[in-house]
């Protein structure tokens, strides 16, 4: 059996600072990013989504950014099916593929290679669906499938669910990999990513993400598409439309939200042996180059 082609992942909770490294980390190994966050593939989603600006990525080809516009559906399928051809188009171009983000579930698409359905989307039903609004898609998954792990409020991953089971295929996704991969993971004791989160936040207000959301609305983004990102754009929204009528306290709890979800992510990236934590209070950046290295040069 043939070699499999090798990718390298950096992921982390949000404010961990994985895209920076993995910018870094791309000047050195002549490497092109593919963003794996759920958020960043929307047009017009930047400074809510901590999309790297033109300036940031310093050079750095980035895919999977801006692939739809608001209030279209996108599916982790969507996801893997993209990066499969962006992977393949980078190694063709003899550069090395790296994905870089803390969408856990989209990383783990890729890199364990999920078998997913291929069936066209029943578009009658997803438009009946659309009808709902997010907690009642979230309702009705629970009624479905009790034990399903899913952020409540993604209403993109739970509708797809929805339709998954309505199709017919409620099972754990089967597994065939197409690549071998190193992941990286950046992490940080709690204190700090809370420090992290603070700043961050603050700094994104500053540079105009509650006017960023007021236009997103402006030019047509939906409210129930905007509440169903979460987050930065579902606090946002509830202030902007008057479901939060107190500015502080909508920062509040956005801050609380953040840090409850940074705190999820690293419980799901924990659960996988397979990842090289980097020590943050080292040399990461040589810790990381190490593992490459070492990652790259095994037969």
């Amino acid at each position: 059996m043939s070699k499999l082609p090798k990718v390298v992942a950096v992921v982390g909770t949000n404010a961990s600072g994985k895209s920076a490294l993995g910018i870094e980390l791309a000047k050195k190994y002549h490497a092109e990013i593919i963003s794996a966050d759920s958020r960043q593939v929307f047009a017009g989603l930047d400074l809510g989504s901590g999309k790297v600006t033109p300036e940031e990525t310093q050079g750095i080809v980035h895919h999977m950014i801006d692939v739809r516009r608001p209030n279209e559906f996108f599916s982790m399928a969507d996801f893997q099916k993209l990066s499969y051809q962006y992977i393949e188009e980078i190694r063709g171009r003899g550069k090395l593929p790296m994905i870089v983000g803390g969408t856990g579930l989209y990383v783990d698409s890729v890199l364990d290679g999920y078998l997913l359905s291929d069936k066209e989307p029943d578009l009658a039903y997803r438009a009946e669906l659309e009808k709902l609004t997010t907690p009642q898609l979230y309702e009705m998954l629970l009624s479905l499938k009790p034990d399903v792990e899913v952020e409540k409020n993604n209403r993109n991953r739970v509708m797809r669910i929805i339709e998954r089971i309505h199709d017919g295929d409620d099972a754990t996704p089967g597994k065939e990999k197409r690549y071998e991969s190193l992941r990286l993971g950046v992490s940080w004791p709690r204190e700090v990513v809370n420090q992290r989160i603070d700043e961050r936040l603050e700094r994104r207000l500053e540079q105009g993400m509650i006017e960023e959301v007021q236009r997103l609305m402006d030019e047509g983004a939906t409210t129930e598409f905007l509440l169903g990102l979460g987050l930065e754009y579902r606090f946002i929204t509830q202030y902007l439309i008057g479901e939060i009528t107190d500015k502080k306290e909508m920062l509040d709890k956005l801050a609380i939200a953040i840090k409850q979800f940074a705190k999820r992510q690293m419980t799901w990236f924990r659960r996988n042996p397979d990842i090289f934590w980097l020590d943050m209070s080292g040399d990461y950046f040589d810790q990381a180059c190490a593992a490459i290295d070492r990652f790259l040069k095994e037969e």
